[in-house]
């Protein structure tokens, strides 16, 4: 594994003029923006697109035979092909792209209007219960839906590793059935960071169980290749992965099950979303998303090294990959830590007097993760060593 270190100064003149590209942060060299987990800044190359696309071709989408719906058609149905292309899709013709409003919605879509009709009385499936809120709930709304309809189904909790967040594959041998029908699982934990490994899953459950990863921690941070994963749904946000806000995607393999045909009137899709994901795609892609992991990743290991210095503080997730030369997974992009005795609002509060902006509550858990609140820096391409060392700093003196 690299020495964050080396990886910091090999990367570094790639970084800065990719740090150049997003307004807000260069408007504010008085903050530092660390909260990228919950929702990323935009470069200015999203920016640009969404207002060419407004102001040359904005109009609804397969609804017109004029040019400029035709153009907006042709920009959806392209952005869907995007998509396949970004998560390098074996096989393309096979798989359906649908656009949502975010990784929530398109959970949700998997839940009601694909799997309700793929389960009978008695059938199990197997879902997180300490990921995000947004991959437990809609799992059990699907439970009360059928429940109404005289269908029981059991949900079955997706088991961890105490301490870690990290999946226990052994465990899980244990509660596979017959009757197991789907998992849901997450790609890269929200509050831990680390790579879930949903590889090991498939592994247990076999060739034939449909599988379906949040990968909203994933998506713009580091390369996702469906041919590696074998999953049956991808789901993500746009707005996490430089796109705008109300934006998201469902990538449907199409392989173990019906095809996805999300409910309903589909209405006007979010255009302006679209447009700016797809600009979003292009972007990352240019910048090439395995340096921007190996940037984050050392930013992140570096933050981790510090912190695990400092006996006020204790870092959540795995105590052995913490240091710097660990030869443990590393977080990806994002580290989650307590103080001893101060909470974690008002740790928020005095890190934002002193220019930082991080996360500082509950993390949207779900019922089995993290009781008490806890402060989470998240990092993207355009965070600095410079900022991650003035962090350790401020910490250090708040001992």
């Amino acid at each position: 594994m690299a020495d964050p270190l080396e990886e910091i100064a090999e990367l570094t003149p790639w970084q800065r003029p990719l740090r150049a590209q997003f307004p807000i942060i260069t408007a504010h060299p008085e903050l530092a923006y660390l909260d990228s987990a919950a929702t990323a800044q935009k470069p200015q190359a999203v920016l640009d697109a969404v207002r060419d696309y407004l102001v040359t071709s904005n109009a609804n989408a397969g609804r017109g035979s004029y040019p400029w719906a035709n153009t907006t058609t042709a920009l959806v149905e392209r952005t869907r092909d995007q998509v396949k292309e970004f998560l390098g899709d074996p096989d393309p013709g096979r798989s359906t792209v649908h656009f949502t409003s975010g990784t929530t919605e398109g959970l949700r879509t998997v839940a009601r209007d694909w799997l309700a009709g793929s389960l009978g009385d008695g059938d199990e499936i197997v879902v997180p219960f300490a990921d995000h809120q947004a991959n437990l709930s809609p799992w059990l709304e699907l439970r009360e839906l059928l429940a109404r309809q005289g269908v029981r189904i059991d949900v079955r909790e997706l088991p961890c590793q105490a301490g870690s967040g990290d999946y226990d594959p052994a465990a899980l041998a244990g509660i596979v059935g017959p009757r197991t029908r789907f998992v849901a699982a997450t790609h890269v934990h929200h509050v831990y960071g680390v790579d879930l490994n949903v590889d090991r899953i498939r592994r247990v459950v076999g060739p034939e169980v449909p599988i379906c990863l949040d990968a909203a921690q994933s998506i713009g941070h580091l390369p996702v290749s469906v041919a590696d994963l074998d999953v049956d749904f991808v789901v993500f946000s746009g707005h996490k992965a430089l796109a705008l806000p109300g934006t998201g995607a469902v990538w449907a393999r199409g392989l173990r099950g019906p095809e996805l045909r999300p409910g309903g009137w589909p209405g006007t899709p979010n255009t302006v979303g679209v447009a700016s994901l797809a600009a979003a795609l292009d972007w990352l892609e240019a910048a090439g998303t395995d340096r921007i992991e190996r940037w984050t990743v050392a930013l992140t290991a570096r933050l981790t090294d510090g912190l695990s210095r400092m006996g006020a503080y204790e870092v959540l997730g795995c105590q052995a990959s913490l240091a710097a030369g660990s030869r443990v997974q590393r977080r990806r992009s994002l580290a989650t830590f307590r103080h001893r005795e101060v909470n974690a609002q008002d740790l928020g509060f005095i890190l934002y007097s002193h220019g930082f902006m991080v996360r500082s509550d509950g993390h949207c858990q779900a019922d089995a993760g993290e009781k008490e609140g806890s402060v989470r820096v998240s990092l993207h391409v355009h965070n600095t060593p410079e900022e991650v060392e003035e962090l350790l700093a401020t910490l250090a003196s708040l001992q």
